[in-house]
């Protein structure tokens, strides 16, 4: 990456909500983020925008957050929505998904499909738009080459998510060269170096070492860091979390508000009173931040009166009687359009989520070389939830947690920072053991288990894991491992299959656990035979992404290319 950019900009697209910031690089630490999307009639006013994309009848970009959501709602009051297509909450799809690639599709809230990555891109490509005419209104003249865009993105996502996000970004028309994945918690790590509060004060010492909880929509993100001398921050365990966010407290709602009005008549209120069931979602946002460890009593949940109808019209059972059944009478009541729930129901919802990640941070914090790890920062939208703290503080009492000042922003902010310094994050730990399938001479000590082939004659133990570095190891940034020479198979090109595993020793490819990553394709000149293209691989570890880089040892010609993983 070149420092010739006057600006960077930051997308955070997040599993519920979107949202950018940017600043310039004489005064990189003045951020801007848009100054509000109006969720619509309510005047709900929101530093980030739901990620949602609607389409209209020809399968094209018609809006995208509030503006799209409203304009679904609208279109189906007039019975005109049907050969629209509304998609929210897409982004899970690419959590752990093994057999993610370029023709993985996605569905709208109707179940109608679409190329996945057409809607990540349109998504990103609303928020470029959007981004620049907000800087054009302020400073004219700053050409799409004076810009560096970073894309942030969880830390425990595998290689071929990263890739997807890249092509998403590219078909939204940005430039390759000049984007930069971030890791969410890594963002925030960057940003609380930043800002003057006690946050600073337990970082920003060198030696210092503390864990990042990045609890957002999706995603419980979590990275440990110690501050360098050099005011660099050193990773000291592998990213790691799981889908503990805040969308699962908002599924346990949904699904309870099934069991109480039936599946049947939820469906129909989700096609019928779209505006409604929008206005159900955003009513339950503001209410779930609100959600405190000393809420008691009933709780007051705003639901429209046609919901009630509804059910009424399609069930035969009277909804207290309902109620009664699920042995919930007297812990919720209907006035009018209140729904008033006990409380310990609500926190109920919120019990699986909070729970997953307190037993992961605990289950990482007692590892050997964790002893040191003093500090906790809790950031993220679903780590404002005052519950969420609540729980973490008194499962995790041995260490000072830290929740700072606009804990939702952190990751947004701290990711412009990184596009302007993306050396400040100066090494990683190694999440996965990575290597190539090799054929090698056949020892009978050694291979005793092997699959075996002939070669003119020769005997050779197949798929044979050839590691190139090992899960867990530390790499400082730009860390280059050459292998080779390989001879190719092809005079035109080689193609390498590479493989990965959390195993640190592989033996094999075809081990338990062990996946194919993706292929590595370098095209090279004629020689007279496959000997003349001798090539030697160089790995550049210790960045968000993995890079590299081939040499031709006969013409000394170099490729830059990278695993195709989807």
């Amino acid at each position: 990456m070149t420092d010739s950019h006057l600006l960077a900009v930051a997308f955070d697209f997040g599993t519920t909500y979107s949202g950018y910031a940017f600043s310039f690089r004489d005064n990189p630490l003045k951020i801007q983020t848009n100054q509000g999307w109006i969720a619509g009639s309510d005047q709900l006013i929101s530093l980030k925008t739901p990620t949602c994309v609607l389409l209209n009848s020809k399968k094209e970009f018609d809006s995208f957050g509030f503006e799209a959501e409203n304009k679904f709602a609208s279109l189906a009051e007039d019975g005109q929505h049907h050969s629209w297509l509304l998609f929210r909450r897409f982004k899970m799809l690419l959590h752990s998904n093994e057999t993610l690639s370029r023709t993985t599709t996605v569905e709208d809230i109707n179940g109608k499909s679409m190329p996945a990555m057409t809607i990540f891109a349109m998504s990103i490509g609303y928020l470029k738009r959007h981004f620049l005419e907000a800087l054009n209104k302020q400073k004219i003249g700053i050409e799409d080459s004076d810009i560096k865009y970073v894309l942030t993105v969880p830390a425990i996502w595998n290689d071929n998510a990263k890739q997807f996000m890249r092509e998403a970004a590219e078909q939204a028309g940005i430039e390759t060269k000049r984007l930069k994945l971030s890791f969410e918690p890594e963002a925030a790590s960057i940003w609380c170096q930043t800002i003057t509060t006690k946050a600073k004060e337990s970082l920003s010492k060198s030696g210092n070492q503390y864990m990042i909880i990045d609890l957002g929509g999706g995603t419980a993100d979590i990275s440990v860091h110690e501050k360098q001398i050099d005011n660099t921050l050193k990773e000291l365990h592998k990213a790691s979390g799981g889908p503990w966010g805040g969308t699962v407290v908002d599924d346990n709602y949904l699904q309870w508000l099934k069991q109480i009005f039936g599946s049947a008549t939820m469906q129909k209120f989700q096609e019928e009173q779209m505006e409604d069931y929008f206005q159900l979602h955003r009513e339950f946002e503001i209410k779930k931040r609100s959600i405190t460890p000393d809420s008691n009593g009933k709780i007051t949940v705003r639901l429209s009166a046609s919901l009630r109808e509804l059910y009424q019209k399609n069930e035969k059972v009277q909804l207290d009687d309902k109620i009664a059944s699920l042995g919930l009478k007297g812990m919720v009541t209907f006035t009018g359009d209140k729904l008033r729930v006990d409380a310990s129901v609500i926190k109920g919802w919120f019990e699986a989520p909070i729970n997953s990640v307190i037993t992961h941070v605990q289950r990482v914090l007692k590892e050997p070389n964790m002893q040191r790890v003093d500090t906790i920062l809790i950031v993220g939208g679903f780590g404002e939830c005052k519950l969420a703290q609540d729980q973490i503080q008194k499962a995790i009492r041995n260490k000072c947690i830290i929740i700072p000042e606009g804990a939702g922003l952190a990751v947004l902010k701290g990711a412009v920072r990184y596009g302007h310094s993306p050396d400040i994050i100066s090494s990683r730990i190694m999440p996965h053991t990575y290597g190539f399938s090799v054929l090698e001479t056949f020892d009978e000590q050694t291979h005793y288990d092997a699959t075996i082939t002939f070669l003119d004659g020769e005997k050779y133990a197949e798929d044979v894991f050839s590691t190139i570095i090992r899960a867990g190891e530390g790499v400082t940034l730009g860390k280059i491992i050459s292998k080779g020479p390989y001879t190719p198979t092809c005079q035109d090109n080689t193609t390498f299959n590479v493989y990965c595993t959390e195993k640190v020793d592989p033996k094999y490819t075809t081990d338990p656990g062990c996946k194919h990553l993706g292929r590595l394709r370098v095209s090279h000149s004629n020689g007279r035979c496959c000997k003349d293209n001798k090539l030697n691989a160089s790995f550049i570890f210790g960045d968000t992404e993995l890079l590299v880089k081939a040499v031709n040892l006969r013409t000394g010609e170099e490729f830059e290319t990278y695993i195709d993983c989807l």
